[in-house]
């Protein structure tokens, strides 16, 4: 009997699969053992082939070859990687190989990328699916005891494969056109564009926003003070003169209590994470961007084991899951969780409906921690708080309700109404998991205080009535929080009519789960979208090519539409040739109507600074991390830095500095005042003469520094002196 295959989607998997496996001994290009021998993609090595190769025609972009629609698709070798997929396809080639694992990562484009290195190297033996949610030694094991037959993921490879093809005629079609007729570097996708379109269509509203002056009355009794509201329940009043008649007509009126209730309430926590809520939080609460979460995700996924497959869109577990809970509760049990995770195992474990639920589990369930015991020094900082995130969620939604006592009283004074409102906790429960700074509390426009007893009939006057202007504020620009918000609902943030919402609602909006993250990070890359602060706006260039793009392009509808075909194809309900002929008629209406277009482009960021390949004027455009000049040929393509953002404040006005320079060279520059210091002269207060850092002066001098920047949330030189060993020598 022969040796079976196993396929990972990286060299880390791999080695953790083998280990399971006993394929111990390292060929360099595999790891094999008596019965498995283990290899391993680096992502995708292979990929559709470039239009270069349908023809030399497509070697020079050019409008006179749109659109480009070959009737079947090629694949390529992607080219820094070809070496290792010729040394895993030898390995492929071995006669003693019976069978093939599949063991990517268990959704639609891991399927992709070990089909198409399968479909490349020739493969023609049976093949089997690995297909679980965690890497631990367990789930592992398990997995290889009920391996899924191949064929049963043919039309999740069938969708994948319909995905890349949409992507390349619609991508690659729409950019080439806008780049030939603009002579400028532009790109369109079917999911970047219409996500860009909603960036730039809030920068608009806020542009043209006009903001309204309106009044509040409050009226202030001894221990507490109530609020004024209309019948509809408003409480603001556009009116100046309405409110000063409102405030006269109350003075030194005595009135009743009309209404006092008094109601017992009970908050669940909320749901489980999946990858999309999970980026949120942590953009929320740590600033991290979706892409970096994924990251620190996966590496708590593959490396430490610790929590399930990241890139999830449910929000439930299966029942066959539940059995697993009392280990997963006792792998936590350290630290601030034991208490939490000892109260839940003491009694039977409440299994409801608010994260059990076959129906919403798709491919993957909810992300929650593994039956691994965590090493907690081993985790990185940030790793920590995505891991703290998700154990705190998993063990809320065990824990019992936040209860609490809801008062209301409402007052009638010279027939205006007025409202006042008070909470006493009555049992924390799930809440008591959370430090204050992580608020799930929805706002209120009317603020909670501690209300004395009063009953129904009483008198009351109001010692003062006091009159507050306000201004209505413009919506708020997205972070990436309220965008990853906005790309799984896009039908709350763009007018459109109920069909079409519901239409947008029922096939989950923009992208998937695992692909946002990297559509926003695009958007950063080709300077469609800056930072400034933790807001999202949107750049010349990227308000340009939103006037540029055909406007069905635009519509998160005609996305959310394909994805919702897509998933029909995995589940084997369409055909997926239809839906391929359909996007290729659509790209060709979009190149034609690029073609046709009156619009112009016109660069706002030209500098004086020549490109030293070409000798073309450079463009100056913000990174994520920085200032850099970009030339304006895209054939040429040449980058330099120009400055990089860091959280090192200025001495003398407190913004944050720029590094600027190369090297020896390197300078801080304060964008908004005259100082300017070499980057060396900073790190020389810190070294005496032997070289080595003094930590009673970089001690004292911290200490200084804090004195001086106390007004301000982020210490000057945390960022800097985070990097410096002190010896102890």
């Amino acid at each position: 009997m022969g040796k079976i295959l196993v396929l990972a989607e990286k060299p880390s998997v791999a080695r953790d699969l083998a280990k399971v496996l006993k394929a111990n001994i390292n060929k360099k290009t595999h790891l094999e053992g008596n019965k498995y021998v283990v290899i391993w993609a680096l992502g995708h090595l292979v990929s559709l082939a470039d239009p270069e190769s349908y023809g030399e025609k497509y070697k020079k972009w050019s409008m006179d070859t749109l659109p480009m629609l070959p009737k079947y698709m090629k694949l390529s070798v992607l080219k820094n990687t070809s070496k290792h997929f010729y040394d895993i396809k030898k390995v492929m080639e071995r006669k003693d190989l019976d069978e093939l694992v599949i063991a990517t990562d268990a959704g639609r484009e891991g399927e992709l990328v070990a089909r198409w290195i399968i479909e490349m190297a020739k493969w023609k033996k049976p093949i089997k699916r690995l297909w679980i949610s965690s890497q631990t030694e367990r789930a592992v094991k398990e997995g290889f005891q009920h391996l899924k037959d191949g064929r049963e993921y043919e039309n999740l490879y069938k969708s994948a494969k319909c995905r890349s093809e949409a992507d390349w005629f619609v991508g690659l079609n729409v950019t080439r056109a806008l780049t030939c007729k603009y002579n400028a570097q532009l790109s369109a996708g079917r999911v970047q564009t219409p996500t860009l379109y909603m960036i730039v269509e809030r920068e608009e509203e806020i542009r043209k926003f006009k903001p309204k002056d309106y009044y509040t009355i409050e009226g202030k009794v001894k221990n507490f003070s109530m609020n004024w509201h209309d019948r509809r329940g408003d409480f603001k009043i556009f009116d100046k003169e309405k409110a000063e008649s409102v405030a006269a007509k109350l003075k030194g009126r005595k009135g009743k209590i009309v209404e006092v209730s008094e109601s017992n309430k009970k908050k669940y926590s909320p749901a489980l994470y999946d990858l999309t809520e999970l980026q949120r939080d942590a953009n929320r609460f740590f600033g991290f961007s979706a892409k970096e979460t994924l990251s620190i995700m996966q590496r708590l996924y593959e490396n430490h084991k610790l929590l399930t497959y990241p890139r999830t869109d449910s929000r439930y577990i299966p029942h066959d899951v539940v059995a697993t809970l009392p280990d997963r509760l006792k792998a936590i049990s350290i630290g601030k969780y034991s208490k939490f995770a000892a109260e839940i195992l003491r009694s039977k474990i409440n299994v409801h409906k608010g994260f059990v639920d076959d129906s919403k589990v798709t491919d993957h369930y909810a992300i929650i921690p593994t039956e691994e015991k965590p090493a907690l020094g081993a985790l990185s900082n940030e790793e920590f708080k995505i891991y703290d995130l998700v154990v705190k969620r998993f063990l809320s939604i065990m824990l019992p309700a936040f209860e609490y006592l809801q008062t209301t009283i409402k007052a009638e004074v010279e027939n205006e109404i007025f409202i006042a409102k008070g909470k006493v906790v009555k049992k924390k429960g799930w809440k008591e998991v959370y430090d204050k700074t992580e608020d799930f509390e929805e706002k209120s426009e009317l603020k909670e205080q501690t209300l004395p007893s009063v009953n129904k009939g009483d008198d009351i006057a109001f010692s003062e009535i006091v009159i507050k202007k306000g201004q209505t504020k413009p919506p708020s620009r997205f972070t990436e929080a309220t965008l990853l918000s906005a790309m799984e609902n896009p039908q709350k943030y763009v007018s459109m009519d109920k069909t079409s919402a519901k239409t947008l609602g029922e096939t989950g909006g923009l992208g998937t789960v695992a692909t946002r993250a990297d559509i926003i990070e695009k958007l950063y890359k080709t300077f469609y979208i800056e930072k400034k602060g933790n807001e999202i706006v949107p750049t010349s260039k990227g308000k340009q090519l939103v006037n540029l793009v055909p406007s069905d392009l635009k519509s998160p509808l005609l996305t959310a539409k394909w994805e919702g075909q897509l998933d029909a194809i995995s589940k084997g309900k369409l055909n997926g040739l239809s839906f391929v002929n359909e996007i290729k008629g659509y790209a060709s209406k979009l190149v034609d109507d690029v073609k046709g277009s009156k619009d112009t482009f016109k660069y706002d960021n030209l500098t004086g600074t020549k490109c030293p390949e070409c000798g073309k004027y450079m463009l100056q455009v913000n990174g994520k991390r920085g200032r850099m000049l970009v030339c304006q040929d895209r054939e040429c393509g040449h980058r330099e830095n120009s400055a990089m953002f860091t959280n090192v404040r200025c001495p003398e006005c407190h913004k944050k500095l720029e590094l600027r320079g190369e090297g020896a060279g390197r300078i801080y520059v304060c964008p908004n005042c005259s100082f300017r210091e070499k980057y060396a002269s900073f790190q020389n207060r810190f070294k005496g003469d032997n070289k080595k850092v003094n930590k009673r002066e970089v001690s004292n001098y911290m200490k200084k520094m804090k004195k001086e920047a106390e007004d301000f949330n982020n210490n000057p030189f945390a960022a800097l002196l985070g990097n410096i060993k002190l010896d102890d020598k």
